[in-house]
C-alpha cells in the first residue's frame, strides 16, 4: 500500500507499474517499472523523459513494452519529479553518470536507453561516456550533441535557439514555468507539438503543471539549458564536446517528428556521421516534438520492431 504522503503526490501517479527509488552516483532517484511474465531477469529498457516532462511521458510505452517480454523502467532525471535536486549536477557529464548509476542500482549489467528530447540529449552522453551500461540507443526528437550544437550555431532554427537564450534569464522562467495563471507551460507544449496530434489535452497539461510546481524543479530543470549555453565558454564544455567526438559503437535509432517545429533537419541527417554502428533513422508522421505522446502507438510499433533486433525478449509471450 502506498504512504499517504505518496498517495498525495502529482508524481507517484497509479497504473500497471510499480514507484520505487534508487541510490546511483551520490543522489536518489524516483523510477518507475513494468516488469514482464519472466521477471527482473528481462532486457531492461531504460526510459528518460524531455522537458518540461517527467517519467509520466511514458506512460504509454511502459506498459507495451512490458507485453512485448522487456523490463522497462522509467526514471525522473535530476532535478524532476520524484528523483533528487541538488543545487549542481545538471551537465551532460554527471547526468550520463546518473544512468549509469541507476542501470546498476536495478541490478542489470547495461540496459537499452531511450530517450526524448533532454533525455536523449543524455542517452547520447550516457552511451559515449558509459559504454558498458548502454548496450543500444533509441532517441527521440534529440540528434546527437555535435550535431544539435553545429545546428544551433549557424542559427538554422531560430526557434530552438530563442528557447535556450529566453532560459538564461534568472528567475523569470522559473516563475512563469511554476505559475499555473501564467499559461507558459500549455503554451510550450502546444507550440512545440503537431497540429495533427491531440497533444497536450488537460490531463496532461495539468499533471506536468503539478510536477514541475514542485520547488525547486522549475529551477532544476531550466539548469540543463544554462548549462548548454554556458559551456560554450566553458573548459567543461569543450571537454565533452571532445568526449562526444569519438563515433558511437551501439547501436542508434533516430525517431522524430514530421511537424517538429524545433528540430533541426540538418542535425538529425548529421548525427549519422558520429555513429560507427548501426544507424536507423525514422520519421513520426502527425508528431511535432513529443511523439511519444503525440503518436503513442506510432512510437510503440517502430520502438518494439527496433527493439527485435538489438536486445530480443528472452522469452517473448505466446
Amino acid at each position: 500500500m502506498a504512504r499517504t504522503d505518496e498517495a498525495r503526490s502529482p508524481i507517484t501517479i497509479p497504473g500497471p507499474w510499480r514507484h520505487r527509488h534508487v541510490a546511483a552516483n551520490g543522489a536518489r532517484f524516483h523510477v518507475v517499472e513494468t516488469l514482464p511474465d519472466q521477471g527482473p531477469d528481462a532486457p531492461l529498457v531504460l526510459l528518460l523523459h524531455g522537458f518540461p516532462e517527467f517519467w509520466w511521458s511514458w506512460r504509454a510505452q511502459l506498459p507495451a513494452l512490458a507485453e512485448a517480454g522487456h523490463r522497462a523502467a522509467a526514471m525522473d532525471l535530476r532535478g524532476y519529479g520524484g528523483s533528487d535536486k541538488p543545487p549542481r549536477g545538471y551537465d551532460p557529464v554527471t547526468l550520463a553518470q546518473d544512468v549509469a548509476g541507476v542501470v546498476k542500482a536495478l541490478g542489470a549489467r547495461g540496459a537499452v536507453i531511450v530517450g526524448s528530447g533532454w533525455g536523449g540529449y543524455v542517452g547520447w552522453a550516457a552511451a559515449c561516456l558509459h559504454p558498458r551500461e548502454v548496450s543500444a540507443l533509441c532517441s527521440v526528437s534529440a540528434p546527437h550533441p555535435r550535431a544539435m550544437l553545429g545546428a544551433l550555431r549557424a542559427g538554422r532554427r531560430l526557434v530552438a535557439l530563442r528557447h535556450i537564450l529566453a532560459m538564461q534569464v534568472p528567475m523569470l522562467p522559473e516563475r512563469q514555468l511554476s505559475d499555473p495563471s501564467s499559461d507558459f507551460l500549455r503554451e510550450h507544449l502546444q507550440s512545440w507539438s503537431s497540429p495533427a496530434s491531440s497533444f497536450p489535452d488537460e490531463e496532461a497539461v495539468s499533471t506536468y503543471q503539478q510536477a514541475m510546481s514542485l520547488w525547486p524543479a522549475p529551477h532544476c530543470a531550466l539548469e540543463y539549458h544554462r548549462w548548454l549555453a554556458r559551456s560554450r565558454l566553458r573548459a567543461d564544455g569543450r571537454s565533452f564536446n571532445k568526449v562526444v567526438a569519438e563515433p558511437t559503437r551501439q547501436p542508434i535509432l533516430m525517431l522524430h517528428g514530421a511537424h517538429d517545429p524545433v528540430l533541426p533537419a540538418a542535425s538529425i541527417a548529421r548525427s549519422a556521421a558520429h555513429v560507427s554502428g548501426p544507424y536507423r533513422q525514422e520519421r513520426v508522421e502527425n508528431a511535432g516534438h513529443f511523439p511519444p505522446e503525440e503518436q503513442p502507438e506510432a512510437v510503440n510499433r517502430r520502438l518494439l520492431a527496433w527493439l527485435a533486433e538489438v536486445a530480443p525478449a528472452r522469452h517473448p509471450p505466446v
